[in-house]
Formats: structure tokens, C-alpha cells, sequence
């Protein structure tokens, strides 16, 4: 059975650094699975690795969409996996790396998506919606008729309660009752799931907040100021790390009010995503802890590994 690491957790948790270190032990290419790495342009907002952290390793699915295009759950599960058999039908391993849940566990969990046609009328008309009584409302709307999707959604992530409430609208079928039913083919990898986690919240929230003021000496104010003036690119509108600085630029408030306002949004996110990957059981958790550099996390993440003793992968 073919191989593949996984290498999850929150944002600012060293996720990049491992994953690369992993890929050139086991001889790897790493697959970024974040939903905002995807898109050029935003190179400090969405933190995406450099040049000089790649260290040389190959990187898939990472800047290649212009903001002003849509892209899924379904189109990024499909290039994923195009992906990872093209490295291991050269002999190599796939380490899938990022911060989004959802793109993690359709992979692993094989689903096949619907094929329910678009209504952007129907979008635009939810826009409106949530323009006049707010994200929590909408998210009210699709309780009402999906409550099991709704439970996993936050209110802010209003593209993903949009899409659950159109497919229901489109097919007459909650997003909960059509993952059921595309769960039945296995998938045809063995995956070696691991998540970074923190014992002491307080040490994860000073690293958000140290990576938020490396963003903004790395240029973030620019990226954003380019992305406010770009009224076509509503996906890069609502990146964390954007938007948040765009109050800024109306005069509405001063630079360091919007940063703070930065590192609390990007300390929610964070929490959003240690949720998401603490209630699967199939993560092997490694708790940084304070003290810990990347040796010890390798470390630990190379034991898990070898323990797993799984096929294809090898020193």
C-alpha cells in the first residue's frame, strides 16, 4: 500500500520547517494543503515557505491561482492526488503540509464529490444576506436544514455555509448525508497522520504574535494595500492578514490598532484549527512543548514514523 506523511496543526506552529526536514529524510516532496497558498500574490499573508526554507524540496499546490478565480474542496482533492501519485511513481514520498482541515480530511478520507451544478445567483442572493443580517444568521439558515454541517462551521466562514446551504438547495441533500455516501471506496494510500499541538496555549499565541510582526517588517502592509485595491478578488478579501488591515487604509483606525486586531484573529483561527485536528483520532499529537526547537520535534515526529512501519517508506 502506497505511503503518505501528513504533517498538520495551527498556524505558526512550525508545520513548514517539519515537513521539509521529513521530506529529506524519507526522500520526499512536500503537497501544501492550505487554502489561501494556493493563490499568487499573497506570499506574506499566507506564509507562504520561501525559497530558502524549501531548502531545495520540491512544493506542490502553492501559488498558482490568481485570487479573482474560484477553487474548491473537490478541485484541490483532485490535484492532490494527481500529485501524489506522480511522486510516488517516482520512488518518493508525499508529505501533505498545511493548516486546513477540510483539504486534509477529504483526502484522507477518499470522498468523491457531488457534481451539483453552481447557482451564483443564488450565492450573490446569500452575499446580500449575510450583508444584511450578519454571518451568525446565515449560519442560522443552514442549521435549519443541515444542522450536522452547521456544528463544524464557524459563522466567519461564510464561502463554505454558502456552499453547504447550495448544495442542499442544487440536490435536495445535505453536505453531511453526501460525504456519508461518498465514504464507500477506501482510499488507496496509507496515511501517517501527525499534528503539532502546545501544552501551554500562551507559547503558541507569542508565536503568532512574533510571526504577525515578521510579517509586517516582510511587507504585509503592501501586499494588503494591493489586495484592498483589487475590489475583483474577494477570496483574497477575507485571507486573514488582509482584511484585517483595511480599516487601516479607509481611515478608519491606526496601523497598530488593525495589527493587534491581526494577532487576535490569527489567535481564533489557531484555535479553530487545534479543534479541528484534536477530534480526529487518527492524528499522532506532538505536543511542543516550551524549550522545544525543531531537533526535538523531528525527533519525535521520526518515531512516530518508524513505528508505523509502513510500506514504502524507508531511511
Amino acid at each position: 500500500m502506497n505511503s503518505i506523511i501528513v504533517v498538520s496543526g495551527p498556524t505558526a506552529s512550525g508545520k513548514t520547517a517539519l515537513a521539509v526536514e521529513l521530506a529529506k529524510r524519507y526522500d520526499g516532496e512536500v503537497i501544501s494543503a492550505d487554502s489561501m497558498q494556493i493563490y499568487t500574490d499573497m506570499d506574506v499573508a499566507s506564509a507562504k515557505a520561501t525559497p530558502q526554507e524549501q531548502q531545495g524540496i520540491p512544493h506542490h499546490l502553492m501559488d498558482f491561482l490568481d485570487p479573482s478565480e474560484s477553487f474548491s474542496v473537490a478541485d484541490w482533492v483532485r490535484m492532490a492526488g494527481e500529485c501524489a501519485d506522480d511522486i510516488l511513481s517516482r520512488g518518493k514520498t508525499p508529505v501533505i503540509c498545511g493548516g486546513t482541515g477540510l483539504y486534509i480530511s477529504s483526502f484522507v478520507d477518499n470522498l468523491r464529490f457531488d457534481e451539483s451544478e453552481c447557482d451564483y445567483q443564488f450565492r450573490d442572493e446569500m452575499r446580500r444576506f449575510v450583508e444584511e443580517n450578519g454571518a451568525a444568521a446565515l449560519l442560522e439558515k443552514l442549521r435549519e436544514v443541515d444542522p450536522e454541517t452547521a456544528a463544524t462551521l464557524h459563522e466567519n466562514n461564510v464561502s463554505r455555509v454558502i456552499r453547504a446551504l447550495e448544495v442542499y438547495k442544487t440536490t435536495g441533500h445535505t453536505i453531511a448525508e453526501s460525504k456519508r455516501a461518498s465514504r464507500a471506496e477506501p482510499s488507496p494510500y496509507r496515511f501517517i497522520m501527525l499534528t503539532l499541538d502546545f501544552g501551554d496555549r500562551e507559547q503558541l499565541h507569542q508565536r503568532i504574535n512574533r510571526r504577525v510582526d515578521e510579517m509586517m517588517k516582510a511587507g504585509l502592509e503592501q501586499e494588503a494595500r494591493e489586495c484592498f485595491a483589487q475590489q475583483d478578488r474577494p477570496t483574497a478579501a477575507q485571507a486573514i492578514g488582509c482584511k484585517e488591515l483595511y480599516p487601516y487604509f479607509r481611515g478608519e483606525r491606526t496601523l497598530d490598532e488593525c495589527v493587534e486586531e491581526l494577532k487576535l484573529r490569527t489567535r481564533q483561527y489557531a484555535k479553530r484549527q487545534l479543534t479541528w485536528f484534536r477530534r480526529d483520532s487518527r492524528f499522532h499529537r506532538i505536543i511542543i512543548r516550551p524549550g522545544d526547537g525543531l531537533n526535538e520535534v523531528l525527533e519525535e515526529a521520526i518515531k512516530i514514523i518508524e513505528a508505523e512501519n509502513s510500506p514504502g517508506i524507508s531511511e
